[in-house]
């Protein structure tokens, strides 16, 4: 698996790059509004592309968040590997968020399926079944199955997917980001019940979404 460097993921340097050499052409040049518009430009690109350490819960029978946002739904939808319906924890990311995605449970990587597709608003419901959007199947420690899809934007136009099939990850592990606003949604498994509500901001990797139902009746 490729690995992530705190601070800056590297899928954000050669952007941070071209926009900060730009500013410094601009200004080499006296062009003051083109030089504070790269200027800018940068900035914004070192807030979007930054990836910050998290403290992952290590409690057992916890399910993190794989991104950073905001619950806009949770109800049952069909899985996307089996077809079977799953309650699902739906995450939207607006541009301001960290957008490296993380695995919700530690496991293994049992497939991995993208597909091409359209650039509906991740918000919206059909977003799940028209956009771009890369799917991982995952088979935790308990045997249990887990799918998390990230879900590409109406501004995003790449999802990167840094895991292969075969692959072991940690809970809270990094596994992907993708560019400029989208969603990421998680297909809990049977005997694991949500533990956010719709409207509720996570932060990927810290914030608990889900618990196995024995632990929450003990």
């Amino acid at each position: 698996m490729l690995k992530a460097h705190a601070g800056i993921t590297p899928e954000g340097r050669p952007a941070i790059f071209l926009c900060a050499l730009a500013a410094l052409l601009a200004a080499l040049l006296d062009s003051v509004p083109a030089a504070i518009l790269f200027f800018l430009l940068t900035f914004f690109c070192c807030n979007f592309f930054r990836d910050p350490e998290r403290v992952v819960p290590d409690a057992p029978g916890l399910a993190v968040s794989p991104a950073d946002g905001r619950i806009v739904k949770i109800a049952s939808m069909p899985d996307p590997f089996s077809g079977e319906p799953r309650q699902c924890v739906c995450i939207f990311m607006d541009l301001f968020s960290v957008h490296v995605n993380r695995s919700p449970t530690a496991g293994k990587i049992t497939n991995i399926a993208y597909h091409e597709g359209k650039f509906f608003n991740a918000s919206l419901d059909k977003a799940s079944g028209d956009n771009e959007r890369c799917a991982y199947a995952l088979e935790d420690e308990d045997g249990k199955s887990w799918s998390m899809v990230q879900i590409a934007g109406l501004v995003a136009r790449r999802i990167v997917c840094r895991a292969e099939v075969g692959d072991r990850v940690r809970r809270g592990e990094r596994i992907g980001m993708i560019k400029f606003g989208s969603r990421v949604d998680v297909y809990l498994p049977p005997g694991w019940q949500a533990k956010v509500a719709p409207g509720r901001k996570v932060l990927a990797g810290l914030s608990v979404i889900a618990e196995a139902e024995q632990k929450s009746a003990t």
